[in-house]
């Protein structure tokens, strides 16, 4: 078994697809979140966590034992192509405090894993400042952007991937799997009830209907989580107005909200993979996030599924904490195909 922590870890997307090999113990994971902790703890009960802001850890103090692996995702808004991307975010210069935990464990590789806008924030010199601290370690340096789709993930999200490995060895980063034919948004969710506004059930629909039906429903009878947002009048009168595919300018212009985003509104195809969702994926006017056979956005249960998250995993709190924690998440599926390129690495 190898050891790993797991910083800026949020609900345990990433940590979950390396918990998937059965191949390494988590020794810690860190976030400032008190719902994205408690989550954590729900599903990682023998992992040791802190919630508190990462400058606070001592790091060498409490962890005695020799740590293989550090990875995480510092805060990504900051460098998000669909924010306002300010360098004078405290956010974006938290990958400093991810240095001190390699300065001070010394792991033999690390994934640092982000948005793909952080290749590209200040013209690139937020990346190479990024590289040049790392490398200053005695770390080789690699990015690279990988598209969960890719990897049998029901979701285009693209995701920039970097790690650093001591010693002579090269990490090869792993082959895509699911590049010729990309899993839809109907394989992923199509066994779940198809859900009126503000209706809820714990009942499957059908039996699964694919392979990866089976492995995220395991043995499970029943489904939590699987509840309608429960939309007003206009809202809905809008909604209805959405053809499968279309977005807010698709809207006759009577019904059409004054204000939005190109992805506002936004309905799904349900023979493609989904778009990339957000922690907003119960907001219509937030996100793409348009049921595509029902007037309604996604329940939090097929957010987790779209996310590839089993339907086991517990999240914690309201139903928009339970959104973010899942919005926020490294997809397990493509968190334990890198975590299989890492394991080749360290042996």
């Amino acid at each position: 078994m190898f050891n790993l922590i797991d910083l800026f870890s949020g609900v345990g997307g990433l940590a979950q697809g390396f918990k998937e090999t059965k191949k390494f113990n988590t020794l810690l994971a860190n976030d400032v979140d008190k719902d994205m902790c408690e989550a954590f703890k729900l599903n990682f009960p023998k992992t040791e966590v802190i919630c508190d802001n990462i400058a606070n850890i001592p790091f060498k103090k409490i962890i005695k034992k020799k740590v293989d692996v550090i990875i995480g995702g510092p805060p990504c808004q900051a460098y998000s192509t669909s924010g306002k991307r300010l360098l004078d975010d405290k956010r974006a210069y938290l990958y400093h405090e991810y240095y001190r935990s390699l300065k001070e464990l010394k792991p033999s590789i690390f994934l640092y894993e982000n948005v793909r806008g952080l290749l590209s924030m200040n013209n690139g010199k937020l990346f190479i400042e990024l590289k040049n601290l790392f490398s200053s370690l005695g770390y080789k340096v690699s990015a690279q952007v990988l598209n969960a789709a890719d990897y049998g993930v029901p979701q285009v999200r693209q995701r920039v991937i970097i790690v650093g490995t001591l010693g002579d060895h090269k990490f090869e980063y792993p082959e895509p799997t699911h590049i010729k034919k990309h899993l839809t948004l109907e394989d992923a969710i199509s066994d779940l009830s198809f859900l009126k506004n503000g209706e809820k059930t714990k009942k499957y629909s059908t039996k699964p209907k694919n392979e990866y039906q089976k492995k995220l429903r395991s043995s499970l009878k029943e489904v939590e989580d699987h509840k309608a947002p429960n939309h007003g009048i206009n809202l809905m009168k809008v909604i209805k107005k959405v053809p499968e595919g279309g977005t807010l300018k698709d809207i006759p212009e009577k019904f059409r909200p004054k204000s939005g985003f190109l992805n506002s509104y936004g309905r799904l195809i349900w023979k493609k993979p989904s778009m990339t969702i957000t922690r907003n994926f119960g907001t219509p006017s937030s996100a793409r996030c348009i049921h595509p056979k029902c007037d309604r956005a996604l329940t939090t249960r097929e957010g987790a599924r779209i996310q590839s998250f089993k339907d086991d995993f517990k999240f914690y709190g309201s139903i928009s904490k339970k959104n973010l924690q899942i919005g926020n998440s490294v997809p397990p599926i493509l968190s334990k195909a890198i975590a299989e390129s890492i394991i080749k690495f360290l042996k």
